[in-house]
């Protein structure tokens, strides 16, 4: 279980996450939305420990990411623009860090068979697409079979099919029971995904909600999201 108690991060006077709270449990895909600047990656930074809060908590299973015995196991995470060693195969990518985790080679066939790129295991990561990083990045997410995701905009890159895929993949991740936590600006896709919505603004929480409630009275989850974020929005175009 993912806690978020209170969290603040300012830089200079300026507050990114503003005293956030919320939960995200087992069992249930749960989407993290809100507006460019609404401090959704920073949460997500300090929740896995590269940025530090000015004030409040982020724990998962009731332990800060630092405090965890053997993360990988523990935490499987995808943030924006998660780096890849160019010059390596996926597949030694993929052996590196199982090794330094006591997983086994057997591990690394599982999860490049699970993300696609079994056939492409033997090319340097540089000769890959941005999909194709992107699946290389969930793969490394799920080498140790966590109990707990977090994705930060894990679509970027993705045709529909692959889009598709990773629907599917984290409804089937949640239905074993983990805890699904994902950032994506796709409301389209969320609609299609998530069971549980969290949405901030300003770096305040809008809501925590079950998908059925969070969309009941608008046409679509679009809608419903426009509405509760219209005083929320950073950069908005003008009109004419």
């Amino acid at each position: 279980m993912i806690e978020i108690q209170g969290l603040t991060k300012r830089y200079g006077g300026a507050a990114v996450v503003d005293d956030l709270s919320f939960a995200v449990g087992p069992g249930r895909v749960t989407g993290f939305l809100g507006p460019n600047g609404a401090g959704k990656s920073t949460t997500l930074r300090i929740l896995v420990g590269l940025v530090q809060a000015t004030s409040g908590s982020a724990t998962i299973d009731g332990v800060p990411y630092a405090g965890l015995p053997d993360p990988l196991r523990r935490v499987g995470a995808l943030l924006e623009a998660t780096p890849v060693q160019r010059g390596r195969t996926a597949y030694r990518q993929l052996l590196a860090l199982a090794q330094t985790h006591g997983l086994g080679r057997g591990r690394v066939e599982e999860v490049l068979d699970l993300v696609g790129l079994t056939s492409a295991a033997g090319r340097q990561a540089s000769e890959y697409s941005l999909g194709m990083r992107q699946r290389l990045g969930i793969a490394a997410a799920l080498l140790g079979e966590p109990s707990t995701l977090i994705l930060d905009e894990p679509t970027n890159g993705l045709d529909p099919a692959g889009v598709h895929w990773l629907r599917n993949l984290l409804r089937a991740q949640a239905a074993e029971g983990r805890t699904v936590l994902v950032s994506s600006h796709l409301i389209s896709e969320m609609a299609l995904t998530a069971d549980q919505l969290v949405v901030v603004g300003r770096g305040r929480l809008l809501a925590d909600l079950p998908m059925a409630a969070l969309t009941s009275g608008h046409a679509s989850l679009e809608a419903a999201y426009l509405r509760l974020t219209g005083d929320a929005v950073e950069f908005s175009g003008g009109s004419r």
